[in-house]
């Protein structure tokens, strides 16, 4: 599975597991209009930790934040590849 697609089936379990209702989830989605909470985003890092091995946020240094789900994906493919 590419990273991308574990992010995105990440969210979808995560947004299942609330009830929340996602909206299409594109590149170009602003992570602020995903449905998904700082809590449930804290979740999202930590399944993504435990299936990928990497955690992006403590291993680099990241001086700004993803904004879209586009860069937030693009984070973690670059992180994989620097391990």
């Amino acid at each position: 599975m590419s990273i991308k697609a574990a992010v995105i089936s990440q969210i979808e379990q995560i947004g299942d597991a609330s009830g929340k209702r996602l909206p299409p989830l594109t590149d170009d989605l602003v992570l602020l209009d995903s449905g998904l909470d700082s809590l449930s985003i804290a979740i999202l890092v930590t399944r993504l930790e435990d299936s990928l091995g990497i955690d992006p946020f403590t291993e680099s240094n990241i001086t700004v934040p993803p904004v879209t789900l586009g860069e937030f994906i693009e984070l973690y493919e670059n992180a994989a590849r620097a391990v």
